[in-house]
């Protein structure tokens, strides 16, 4: 794939990918009121899902999903209600909890589903891959390697930003150390991640 056209692409993917949308607000808000305890797993269902709605755009299935558009439907039913989940978590948290939160194998697997369904009923996600691809990259021409250079793209951009995001959200999630403070942090956490639920359920 040229060069030009695979700068272009990281450019437009990156705003896209950094701009703020519900699964950000999920995974800012479950970072600053539950610590960085199985992040990644919520990250890597967040790039699995970006590679998927890659890999269906880039072999032209537009109009076949459409045809299985119920399925996509219920993927964004089922990430808006662990959205709700993990609000209603965060609202009833204990204020006065500053410890790493431990995370098993059953809690890694809800970590990466909850951000895989957000990802694929995402409609921030959507728009992008569906709509706006198209026109920055000509996929009816595009190389078996170049595909793979972007799907290779994908995940360095999105994991970096991402993982930003986390650091970021972990910092202030350490600053706060007052009962009040962590009491405020859990409630404000909670309405964002339930307004997230909202949107995705909505749009």
């Amino acid at each position: 794939m040229p060069l030009s056209g695979l700068a272009l692409f990281v450019a437009v993917y990156t705003v896209a990918a950094a701009s703020p949308g519900p699964g950000i607000a999920a995974l800012v808000a479950r970072v600053l009121a539950r610590g960085t305890g199985g992040i990644a797993f919520f990250v890597a269902g967040f790039v699995v899902g970006d590679l998927i709605w890659f890999g269906l755009t880039a072999a032209g299935f537009a109009l076949a999903m459409q045809a299985v558009a119920p399925v996509f439907v219920a993927l964004r039913y089922g990430g808006a209600l662990y959205l709700a989940y993990l609000a209603w978590r965060t609202w009833t948290a204990p204020p006065d909890d500053r410890a790493p939160e431990t995370v098993n194998g059953d809690g890694r697997l809800r970590l990466f589903l909850g951000g895989f369904a957000l990802t694929l009923g995402n409609p921030k996600v959507i728009l992008f891959f569906l709509a706006l691809l198209p026109s920055v990259i000509d996929l009816d021409h595009a190389t078996p390697l170049g595909i793979a250079e972007i799907g290779a793209t994908i995940v360095v951009v999105l994991t970096t930003i991402l993982f930003a995001y986390v650091l970021a959200a972990a910092r202030a999630h350490r600053a706060f150390t007052s009962r009040r403070a962590r009491r405020a942090i859990n409630r404000g956490a909670g309405i964002v991640m339930a307004g997230a639920a909202a949107v995705i359920a909505t749009r």
